[in-house]
């Protein structure tokens, strides 16, 4: 009686297969499409909380009351922002409208080629607050593709913006920090250390 062994670690690997996974480089440790769907995931809770508190602002704040939060420093008040940051470019609104469109396809298909975690949560918050902006310039007031923002989160003298721009902002420090480390988009390092 013959006994065979089902450990295959001894086992000589077929010819040219060492080659073919050391010239492949690193695979994503998750797999690329699995990771996608937590960037959609990701995505959708910025639109969530986006949209939700900014139906919070409308809905508390709509009397052009002022809520401290720290003092001056952080403080709630409500305002319509038809430009980008800073109010810059406000006759412009529908071009805002398209370059968030084109951004979020843009990020959307990126992010389908990405095989790293903290990408992943980069470009999902990224995602997020683009699309989140988008809906606001197509479908709030005054109209199509002319929507204004809503702000509500004051930052001292310096601006008033939203949860959107938080996640935008987050996402903007985690790809600076994450090329810094030399961590690629599809995961493993840009270059040896």
């Amino acid at each position: 009686m013959v006994r065979v062994s089902s450990d295959t670690s001894d086992a000589p690997e077929p010819a040219g297969s060492e080659g073919a996974r050391s010239s492949a480089g690193p695979r994503p440790a998750a797999g690329g499409h699995r990771l996608f769907w937590w960037v959609l995931g990701i995505a959708a809770l910025v639109v969530l909380v986006d949209q939700g508190s900014k139906w919070w602002a409308e809905t508390e704040l709509g009397d052009g009351g002022t809520v401290p939060v720290i003092g001056e420093l952080i403080r709630f008040v409500l305002v319509y922002n038809p430009g980008a940051a800073f109010s810059i470019g406000a006759e412009y609104t529908w071009v805002f409208a398209i370059l968030a469109g084109v951004g979020a396809i843009a990020l959307a298909w990126f992010a389908c080629r990405v095989g790293s975690v903290g990408w992943t949560i980069a470009l999902g918050l990224l995602l997020g607050g683009a699309i989140t902006h988008l809906g606001d310039r197509l479908f709030r007031e005054p109209g199509f593709g002319r929507g204004h923002v809503v702000d509500f989160i004051g930052y001292g003298d310096l601006f008033i913006g939203n949860v959107a721009d938080i996640a935008i902002f987050a996402g903007a420090v985690m790809i600076l920090v994450l090329t810094l480390m030399g961590i690629a988009p599809k995961g493993g390092r840009t270059s040896e250390a």
